[in-house]
């Protein structure tokens, strides 16, 4: 009886600490997890699994193994942040799988995807002719995004017959203050445009840039980085 009420306190013990580590690691979906963060969620897991039966070994070894892990993980958040390189050696980049109806075997084998498996998604998502879709992109998660072909997206221009104006990719060409120069190079902009574009929205430093985005057409977008707690909507995008 004694054992079972050690095990009862030993297991409330886990579930608060592994509380504690959530809120402080970040609320994050099963789809939002990167591959480290899997694996770290797993190995939490299990320590605390260990560390609520842990009877006879005491509960100082997986509670000290608790918080390493979870501090090791809070630290490379923090640092992800701050490195755009780092972010993306972490997190992994999108790889473009389809575009205007040309398939990127190189990019299936890099995301480790072969063809079969590419159909089953576009089935799954709704797409059982693939000469409908116009853009497929493997996304940081795990999961594809789709863009169709104008003509069959809900609410069709062929239903209002009207001939639909070509939507292009938007470009991330700053994050997090530095210049994606691929990206400009890639919409045919250089640097003295962009640095007529923000001028022209009032923002002098790139610093002050979290995300700036651009396509073919020059739909320019920006969202600056603002420290205020009580933000107004209007601030949030130019």
């Amino acid at each position: 009886m004694k054992e079972i009420l050690y095990i009862i306190i030993l297991s409330s013990s886990s579930l608060v600490v592994l509380f504690f580590l959530t809120k402080l690691m970040g609320n994050k979906q099963l789809s939002q997890l990167n591959v480290f963060d899997y694996i770290n969620g797993i190995t939490i897991g299990s320590i605390a699994a260990e560390m609520a039966t842990s009877v006879d070994d005491g509960f100082e070894k997986p509670l000290v193994a608790m918080l390493v892990y979870g501090l090791f993980s809070v630290i490379l958040s923090y640092v992800s942040q701050k490195s755009y390189k780092l972010r993306k050696f972490i997190s992994g980049k999108p790889y473009l799988l389809i575009y205007g109806g040309v398939i990127y075997k190189e990019n299936l084998k890099k995301a480790k995807l072969d063809l079969s498996e590419l159909l089953v998604q576009c089935r799954v998502n709704g797409y059982f002719d693939i000469s409908d879709i116009k853009v497929a992109i493997l996304e940081e998660n795990g999961k594809i995004s789709f863009l169709t072909k104008e003509k069959y997206r809900p609410l069709t221009p062929d239903d209002v017959k009207i001939i639909p104006k070509e939507d292009n990719i938007m470009s991330n060409i700053i994050i997090d203050g530095k210049i994606m120069y691929r990206n400009l190079s890639a919409i045919g902009k250089n640097s003295k445009w962009l640095d007529n574009q923000l001028k022209a929205k009032g923002i002098k430093d790139y610093n002050n840039v979290a995300l700036a985005m651009c396509d073919k057409n020059d739909n320019f977008m920006v969202f600056k980085v603002s420290n205020k707690k009580n933000m107004k909507e209007e601030d949030m995008i130019i």
